[in-house]
């Protein structure tokens, strides 16, 4: 198989496609962020989803969907399917960690009654804090309105968590400080190893009511993630010479393992600018990796459907410029790092499969109609593809055995079969 220069790879975060078959035991049974958006998302705006873009590319065809009819034999383009994750979880860090070649047996450690007094009282000392406000599990949003007042006034930053393995930490820009909050949660990230948590995420915010001012999260969001518990697709990646750029939240979910250079982004808009940029720069060879955070971030945790919605008609606007842009022998791959329904009960994650969506222009000429590629075995396919794209038969030097097959050889078959989901 030809090598490929460059590799884009897409994580729509919190996308699912679909409730895995242990969706009962996280609680999630009936979960299907895709599915159940385009249905509702109907009954809301009078009209279903505009997605003509990835229609062409089968994601009606991954799980059922109101407004995408699946694509029938000979239609479309790229290739389209599933995912399962073999990892104990549903959050960032498991779902990342898994593309590229690692999967959690043992989840990361969850504290649905908030930390220990002995634990906070730790953090406080250590970085001379006044105390702490909230030590709870909440949503983002809530916790900001319910405390962000006495906040100001006392100086204590907001500590919550949530049902996944997170230690949140909100605090006002101004008043706080950026860099002050990102200093006390990397002294976090230090005890938070000793808990078996998966991040600690500085959660910036502005605003004051008491001015007319409503308080908001800004796009200052870092995330510190434990480091990987073993090299991954990333590190051989770069073991042999191959360029590894991040956008938007990459580098942090890696801990900065594997990913040689990243671009911070505020945002799915900013995001999709970055990545377009980063295609029409001869230049730029390798992997490049986005993750567009407002599908997770400011949609699904919010249960909000129209703007979930919203989000994905806006990257289905963006796509033939993506295409447009693409070198000859360039491979895209979309995916997604877990579920967030957006019409499910409370504000968590969702225990799905991932859609897989893939496109080379080099295959496409060959293709009779989309190729449809199943339901794969594990998140970790995408990382096992991404390497042997870029390294072919010099793919070497793993440390160990890393999970995934590699589907990089179907992708240049012509289609033979229909194009069932």
């Amino acid at each position: 198989m030809k090598k490929h220069k460059r590799v884009i790879w897409i994580v729509l975060d919190g996308v699912g496609a679909g409730e895995l078959p242990d969706a009962a035991t996280y609680g999630d049974q009936g979960s299907d962020t895709l599915g159940n958006l385009s249905r509702s998302f109907l009954k809301q705006l009078g009209r279903p989803l505009s997605l003509p873009n990835l229609q062409n590319w089968g994601l009606g065809n991954i799980t059922p969907m109101e407004g995408l009819p699946p694509l029938k034999n000979g239609e479309g383009i790229g290739a389209f399917g599933r995912a399962a994750e073999l990892s104990r979880g549903k959050d960032t860090t498991s779902g990342h960690w898994e593309m590229a070649g690692l999967v959690l047996e043992k989840p990361f450690a969850t504290y649905p009654n908030g930390f220990s007094d002995e634990v906070v009282n730790r953090w406080i000392q250590e970085n001379h804090l006044p105390g702490v406000l909230g030590n709870c599990t909440a949503s983002g949003t809530e916790i900001i309105d319910r405390f962000g007042a006495e906040h100001i006034r006392t100086g204590k930053p907001i500590l919550y968590t949530s049902a996944d393995s997170v230690w949140q930490v909100a605090a006002h820009e101004e008043t706080f400080g950026l860099d002050r909050l990102y200093q006390v949660c990397k002294s976090a990230r230090l005890i938070c190893n000793d808990l078996q948590v998966g991040r600690v995420i500085a959660r910036p915010f502005v605003g004051n009511p008491e001015k007319g001012q409503p308080f908001k999260r800004t796009y200052h969001r870092k995330d510190y993630a434990q480091k990987p518990f073993e090299p991954t697709y990333l590190d051989l990646l770069n073991k042999n010479g191959i360029a590894t750029f991040g956008i938007g939240k990459i580098s942090n979910i890696y801990a900065g393992q594997g990913v040689a250079s990243n671009q911070d982004t505020e945002g799915n808009t900013d995001g999709l600018k970055v990545l377009l940029n980063s295609l029409k720069d001869s230049k730029r060879d390798g992997l490049i990796f986005c993750n567009l955070i407002d599908f997770d971030m400011l949609y699904g945790h919010r249960r909000d459907v129209k703007g979930f919605g919203l989000a994905l008609e806006e990257f289905d606007q963006k796509l033939p410029e993506l295409f447009q842009a693409l070198q000859p022998d360039d491979l895209v791959l979309i995916t997604a790092d877990h579920g967030n329904d957006p019409t499910y009960r409370g504000t968590d994650h969702t225990r799905e499969y991932v859609p897989i969506l893939a496109y080379s222009p080099i295959y496409s000429a060959n293709a009779q109609g989309a190729l449809n590629l199943g339901t794969l075995e594990s998140f970790a396919d995408l990382g096992a593809t991404v390497c042997d794209a870029l390294l072919g038969s010099s793919l070497s030097g793993s440390p160990r055995k890393l999970a995934g097959q590699s589907f990089l050889k179907r992708l240049s078959k012509p289609q033979a079969g229909k194009n069932q989901g």
